[in-house]
């Protein structure tokens, strides 16, 4: 995840905008393609204050106090789209923005153009399209997207948690140990997951006075356990653990911006690589200097989140709300990978690598899915895209997941639409937590 530097407050991408508001990471999570809850203020733009009440329009609705934020976001995507690889995504993200401007002809028009594509955004489970859903139009339009993309269930449950109210966010696989990791949002917490099923603290909730954990990942080297950490108001710790959850070392930006640790990748040497949602950028963090430093990529981001390496430890893969991009870690060069027909990378929430393929969870598309794409040779171009699993008892909010051989494990129903401030809004929603498995191609 990035972060921020020692001596300078992080742009997004090329440095050229900034954040200066937040949401709260359950409506980040469940639409993060929705500009109005977790995309960035450009540089120069007049902040918005949060309590001041918006214009009244006499016999129009009143804008909602991001507007103008709102209208910046617009004009940089529709800038960027002639360029973008994937058309969808772009039109998708301008129609949740449109929606939330209450722009609801325009978002629908926008929605139609993108549903034509055919690349597998279904608008029926993102609360952005609300409002939308009791027009005909709507709903023939989630007819034509249910025909094209049905509902794929191959999965079975592996996993299922004694607590209800960890609302777990990430998932990770100690081969060396055959145990799994996985954290907890509410809870603040890491449990361990035996390989006979047993599930106990890694880090107890009361040792260590956490953050909310998300994205969890084990050092190839040592086997040491690195995670992120964050809160809706924009406080974030990168934390080591060693194999018994001792606690080695927490790590914070310096200055007082704003920034969300999301997920993350440990390479051979040690550095770890995260995204900063919040920021929208990627940090780069050296664990001997205990520095970070950003990770240039060619254009904006929009709330980074999955990450991944190659088996080689020479290229990255990082997404954010509308694809996915290519990082060449020795020559630094960076590229959008291009999704082909009828397919989108846009949306993904947990980022893998398997035998030349990306696996994702996608949970920023309208509704959530599992896909595996398979890239072609120079890792820039999706070759075939395999839908996993797709409006399922097993794919209700899924979030990240881990890599077990051939197998892919990932949370099921995470719950983070029960979160509200880092706080679970009704406890008498809560359910048991299943981890699913699939088998990859």
């Amino acid at each position: 995840m990035p972060g921020q530097s020692k001596n300078s407050t992080l742009r997004c991408g090329s440095e050229c905008h900034r954040r200066t508001t937040s949401k709260n990471r359950q409506r980040l999570r469940l639409s993060s393609l929705l500009a109005g809850l977790c995309l960035l203020v450009f540089c120069g733009l007049p902040a918005v204050a949060l309590g001041q009440d918006p214009e009244e329009i006499k016999g129009a609705p009143a804008e909602p106090v991001d507007a103008q934020e709102i209208r910046v976001q617009i004009a940089a995507v529709e800038k960027l789209q002639n360029a973008f690889p994937d058309r969808g995504a772009t039109l998708y993200f301008l129609a949740a923005a449109k929606e939330h401007l209450r722009e609801s002809r325009e978002a629908l028009a926008l929605l139609k153009e993108c549903l034509a594509l055919q690349e597998g955004f279904d608008p029926s489970g993102d609360p952005a399209f609300l409002e939308l859903k009791e027009m005909k139009e709507f709903s023939a339009l989630i007819e034509n997207v249910h025909r094209d993309f049905p509902v794929v269930a191959q999965a079975r449950v592996a996993i299922r948690t004694t607590e209800k109210d960890l609302v777990p966010e990430g998932l990770a696989y100690d081969a060396q140990r055959n145990v799994f990791y996985l954290s907890s949002l509410n809870r603040r917490k890491i449990v361990e997951i035996g390989r006979d099923g047993n599930i106990s603290d890694f880090v107890p909730s009361d040792r260590f006075g956490l953050l909310p954990v998300l994205g969890i990942r084990i050092s190839p080297s040592d086997d040491t356990v690195w995670a992120d950490s964050f809160t809706d108001s924009g406080r974030t710790e990168l934390l080591h653990f060693d194999a018994t959850g001792k606690l080695l070392g927490r790590f914070k930006p310096e200055g007082s911006a704003k920034h969300g640790f999301n997920d993350l990748v440990i390479r051979k040497n040690g550095e770890v690589i995260t995204t900063d949602s919040l920021a929208n950028a990627v940090l780069r963090f050296d664990p001997a200097a205990r520095t970070f430093s950003p990770l240039a990529v060619h254009r904006l981001l929009f709330y980074p989140n999955g990450i991944t390496l190659t088996e080689d430890d020479h290229t990255l893969y990082m997404a954010d709300s509308l694809g996915v991009v290519r990082v060449d870690l020795a020559t630094g060069e960076s590229r959008d990978v291009d999704p082909g027909p009828r397919s989108t990378l846009a949306g993904i929430d947990g980022l893998y690598w398997h035998n030349g393929s990306l696996i994702g969870i996608q949970n920023g598309i309208g509704s959530p899915r599992v896909a595996a794409f398979r890239l072609s040779n120079d890792g820039l171009r999706v070759t075939r895209t395999t839908v996993l699993e797709n409006r399922s008892n097993l794919c209700v909010l899924p979030t990240t997941g881990a890599i077990r051989g051939s197998d892919f494990f990932f949370i099921a129903n995470s719950q983070i639409d029960n979160m509200n401030n880092d706080k679970v809004m009704d406890v008498t929603r809560l359910e048991v937590i299943r981890i699913g498995v699939l088998r990859l191609p």
